[in-house]
């Protein structure tokens, strides 16, 4: 349930916030503290999914609470927080629940900041246990991963963009929001070798050659579809619709993940792969081909080699090797 609020206008605020509404419980605590939430997702956190993830937490904790009778932001309890946080994880997995949790530790800091509520009733409540010592993203073997891009047909604009955005995934470890973020600058020569320029998380600029394959599917994409010369449009663009002509518009998320599931079909590849598959997939490559972790997290632009880790597969060879020996 959501209240409105007097003199605070919604209008304009960033991703994340703007349609969600403004709880009931901050609403009736006074347009200051009404203000003093909203400025939390405003200026705190700068990534849109970051903000939208911690913005409906909160909003569904809240919720929660005016539902068990909590009569004001300034009443909720540790014990509130806790038996939330027992029921979301019988409903969701631990990561979840643990950046849930983190969402609203984070958000009363503020407010006590603020002098809104005078205790952070988060701040003692611990969450679900959860280590992880391999992510669970599903990767290709380098056949497949082959197989794959061998697969579409480049005759077309949309099978030049297709190949090339794989490719980059593959070859340059890029999270496909960096890579879909990518203008046509981002693609450039320096001591007579193609670099591409990704901005990853929190903003960091992060530039790398290119391998020759790579470099060899860019090419092919910029000068097949006509676009090499529009410096500051996308990289990576719609399809106009019933045509093979490109728009301005950069591609969404979702259409990539399409893309892939569909090219995946076609390569008659089982495996349910996705947009992050293709990083797992060339930093597993990349360290059994002798590669170290340390310069794979410095390409991968981890800011630890523990992450790095994650999207290490090479034991999974391993374990297939023993299993036959039963």
């Amino acid at each position: 349930m959501t209240g409105g609020v007097p003199a605070v206008s919604q209008g304009g605020l960033p991703a994340g916030i703007d349609q969600l509404g403004l709880p009931t419980l901050v609403a009736a605590a006074g347009e200051r503290a009404s203000v003093r939430f909203l400025e939390f997702f405003a200026s705190t956190i700068r990534n849109p999914h970051t903000r939208r993830a911690y913005a409906r937490a909160v909003t569904d904790f809240l919720t929660w609470c005016e539902e068990h009778a909590v009569q004001s932001i300034a009443a909720v309890q540790p014990l509130h927080v806790a038996a939330w946080i027992e029921g979301q994880t019988r409903e969701h997995a631990a990561p979840t629940v643990k950046q849930q949790l983190a969402a609203i530790r984070h958000v009363f800091d503020w407010l006590v900041m603020g002098q809104v509520v005078p205790l952070n009733p988060a701040a003692s409540v611990r969450g679900p246990a959860h280590s992880v010592r391999k992510g669970k993203t599903p990767v290709l073997e380098p056949a497949e991963a082959r197989t794959l891009l061998d697969s579409i047909d480049v005759t077309t604009p949309i099978g030049l963009r297709d190949r090339a955005l794989i490719a980059l995934m593959v070859y340059s470890f890029g999270r496909i929001g960096a890579a879909l973020a990518m203008k046509v600058e981002d693609v450039f020569v320096q001591n007579l070798k193609l670099w591409v320029r990704l901005r990853e998380k929190g903003g960091k600029r992060h530039e790398m050659p290119c391998h020759h394959t790579l470099e060899e599917y860019l090419h092919a994409y910029l000068g097949g579809t006509g676009i090499a010369d529009d410096a500051k449009g996308p990289l990576f663009r719609t399809i106009r619709r019933g045509t093979q002509i490109l728009t301005r518009t950069p591609l969404p998320q979702a259409n990539a993940y399409a893309m892939v599931r569909r090219r995946a079909l076609a390569a008659a590849i089982g495996a349910k792969i996705g947009n992050h598959s293709f990083r797992a997939t060339g930093i597993t490559a990349y360290l059994k081909n002798g590669g170290t972790l340390e310069n794979a997290a410095a390409m991968a632009n981890h800011a630890s080699t523990r992450t790095t880790q994650l999207y290490d597969r090479r034991r999974d060879d391993i374990s297939l090797d023993e299993v036959e020996r039963i």
